[in-house]
């Protein structure tokens, strides 16, 4: 397929991912609880907190879109494809929770998007091994930031933190994945531009 036609198809998807309402594959992992009566100031925390897991999703599929157009390698390409689609459970989960919670997702998605699909761009054009390392590094972080919402989550809303820990063994599994195909080690000082901008997105996101 023509560069030109790879970047429509990413257009689409991209359109898809911010208009669509995403179906999910496998069982949400929510479904086996009942759910719980929660305080007006837990549900609130809980809404905001799965919205920035919503739009972390909205940026992986822009991240992985972007990644692959340009990637070099057909492993490179498959396994962000796979890692994508994982992912678009996710969002279906997290956007089927925060509904129950009685909240929304971010009025910035669209622009969440842009950025993260231009970052997976220059990723990819800077070969596999930097592309894989992106990968492994933000699914890494992403788990971490995970672990942190299990620890601010109510104890008894078992829904919510049932979507985030599948989310999380998700996402560690997707770094151990671009590790064992060679993903390269970012420098230190990389990584934690990496931590500040995403900890001004999940600020961001927590309020608008």
């Amino acid at each position: 397929m023509a560069f030109l036609d790879q970047l429509i198809v990413a257009f689409d998807r991209g359109l898809r991912v911010l208009i669509t309402p995403p179906q999910f594959r496998r069982p949400n992992p929510a479904s086996q609880y009942m759910n719980v009566e929660l305080s007006k100031t837990e549900k609130i925390h809980a809404g905001r907190l799965m919205r920035i897991n919503h739009t972390g999703e909205i940026c992986a599929q822009a991240l992985y879109q972007g990644q692959a157009l340009t990637a070099r390698s057909t492993h490179t390409r498959d396994a962000l494809k796979h890692a994508a689609l994982e992912e678009i459970d996710h969002l279906a989960w997290c956007e089927e929770r925060i509904k129950e919670l009685g909240g929304r997702v971010s009025y910035l998605n669209p622009l969440w998007y842009l950025g993260a699909f231009s970052m997976g761009v220059v990723a990819g054009i800077a070969g596999d091994g930097w592309n894989l390392a992106f990968l492994k590094e933000t699914e890494k972080q992403v788990e971490n930031h995970l672990n942190s919402h299990l620890q601010k989550l109510a104890m008894e809303d078992l829904k919510t933190r049932a979507i985030v820990q599948v989310m999380r063994d998700d996402e560690k599994n997707h770094a151990e994945l671009a590790q064992s195909l060679g993903a390269y080690e970012f420098p230190r000082w990389l990584k934690e531009a990496m931590k500040l901008s995403s900890s001004v997105m999940t600020k961001t996101v927590y309020w608008v």
